[in-house]
């Protein structure tokens, strides 16, 4: 065996003595070609992707075959509190909310369509404010009542006049809450039209949800059935608020929102506390605004654009009479000042695409029945309710002016920059290495085959001592059994 490893060790140093400049050379410029073209792949798949090529590969195909676990199994599920809730805040902005201050479709929308001949809202609208009908105004025991049942089909259909029909079917087969809705909604063409139909289905929907208080722990059908009963009967009474608001007895709507927020207080999907700050708005009632504020501007709650940009208005106020950008350049802003500039930009911050609307660089539209946050379409319902309060508010309109493009370039940003995956990096250090190698063995052959050949020698160093030391130990016989094998 000494003799078979004493022949080896001379054969590969007869090889490495043989080796040229030229073979280093050759090695390490086909390495840096290599992991540069390996560097280009990761780099291109990552810009159309988002992610790297070898780590998916790995994922998907390496790691069932080691017995890994995919990190998107409920086993790693655990999250800690804090990502829980970045998530859910993230989830919350991307999602499409229905607006709170939605108009009337009868008495408003379709004033814009009698005038123009085109409709107000798109068919992706209308579809979602369907499917919110159906899951506020039907449950799974509608069949077994002739009027809900035919409610019930009214809610998905997708021609007007079918829906209003089918409403008046329902009223004669009973006073139906989810009948005189639609009707109000669609086909009465006033907001007094609209209240008086809203204050018939008040009284029929008080009726069936005492009825159904009473029932709901008899069975889910029936517990089903209050929820459902509950849903609309905080949707007329915040319908009826509106319409005072609308006819302007404002205090009136200010009283019925109260209420309504206290009888309910779980029922945050409606958004209310919108409502009420919109009318104390327009009361003029600032103290008030902002009890509701520091109220509902919770962190655990969705924000939205008219919580911040109310939040800027009540800081902007207590200033903006009297601000002037160039004794502001001169002087520097002052306390309060800076907190109205600070209100501004986290307002900004949140939805960017507000302030254009307000300073009326861009012309309004008619806002939709939903919204997405922080987009264009959430923009277009804020200052479509709420640019009069901001040309109410003296020099308000004029600092936002002066200061809301300042955001743009703010230290603290919510949209962190993406980090390049770890296998970019790794090829473009070893490209970069490789390169390097095959620049010097290129200058300085000589003395690059000279640290070539000693890297080799200690690399193999290890294992030359292990095989001496086996030789030691073994028996030569074994070895000789064992090499003829």
């Amino acid at each position: 065996l000494s003799i078979h490893a004493t022949q080896l060790a001379l054969t590969v140093g007869m090889f490495l003595n043989t080796l040229t400049p030229k073979f280093y050379v050759a090695l390490t410029g086909t390495s840096s070609l290599i992991s540069g073209l390996i560097l280009i792949f990761e780099w291109w798949y990552f810009r159309k992707y988002g992610t790297s090529f070898i780590e998916q590969v790995s994922v998907s195909h390496l790691r069932p075959l080691l017995g890994g676990v995919d990190s998107s199994s409920p086993s790693n599920s655990n999250t800690s509190n804090g990502e829980a809730d970045s998530n859910r805040q993230s989830v919350s902005e991307c999602k499409v909310w229905r607006n709170p201050l939605n108009l009337f479709r009868g008495a408003e929308y379709n004033r814009y369509t009698w005038v123009t001949g085109r409709e107000p809202l798109t068919y992706y609208d209308m579809n979602l404010s369907a499917q919110d009908h159906q899951t506020f105004f039907t449950c799974d025991s509608d069949h077994l009542r002739p009027a809900d049942a035919i409610m019930q089909k009214a809610w998905r259909e997708r021609n007007p006049q079918a829906r209003i029909s089918a409403a008046h079917e329902a009223l004669e087969l009973e006073d139906c809450a989810t009948a005189y809705i639609l009707l109000a909604e669609e086909e009465a063409t006033t907001i007094m039209e609209a209240e008086r139909l809203f204050k018939q289905a008040l009284k029929a929907g008080e009726s069936c949800y005492r009825r159904s208080q009473q029932l709901q722990h008899h069975g889910t059908q029936y517990e089903a059935q209050h929820r459902r009963d509950t849903n609309v009967l905080v949707y007329i009474k915040r319908r009826l608020a509106m319409c005072s608001r609308k006819l302007g007895r404002t205090r009136e709507a200010v009283k019925m929102m109260r209420d309504l927020m206290k009888e309910f207080p779980l029922l945050s999907m409606f958004n209310i506390h919108e409502n009420l700050l919109e009318s104390l708005l327009e009361l003029q009632n600032y103290a008030d605004v902002q009890a509701v504020l520091a109220k509902y501007d919770d962190i655990s709650l969705p924000k939205s654009a008219t919580i911040c940009y109310t939040a800027a208005l009540l800081k902007a106020r207590a200033v903006s009479d009297k601000f002037s950008p160039e004794a502001a350049s001169r002087r520097g802003l002052s306390t309060a000042e800076m907190n109205a500039v600070e209100a501004i930009h986290r307002a900004v911050e949140f939805n960017p695409h507000v302030p254009k609307y307000l300073l009326e660089m861009k012309s309004l539209i008619l806002p939709p029945e939903h919204i997405l946050k922080r987009g264009d379409s959430e923009a277009i319902a804020y200052a479509f309710f709420h640019l009069q309060h901001w040309k109410r508010v003296e020099g308000a309109l004029n600092l936002l002016h002066c200061t809301w493009e300042g955001t743009v370039f703010h230290e603290v940003s919510v949209y962190p920059k993406k980090e390049l995956p770890f296998f970019i990096l790794f090829t473009a250090g070893l490209c970069s290495f490789t390169a390097m190698l095959a620049l010097l063995t290129h200058q300085f052959p000589e003395l690059m085959g000279v640290f070539a050949k000693a890297f080799l020698s200690t690399l193999f160093a290890p294992l030359n001592f292990i095989m001496e030391k086996v030789e030691s130990i073994l028996p030569s016989s074994l070895w000789h059994q064992l090499t003829r094998i």
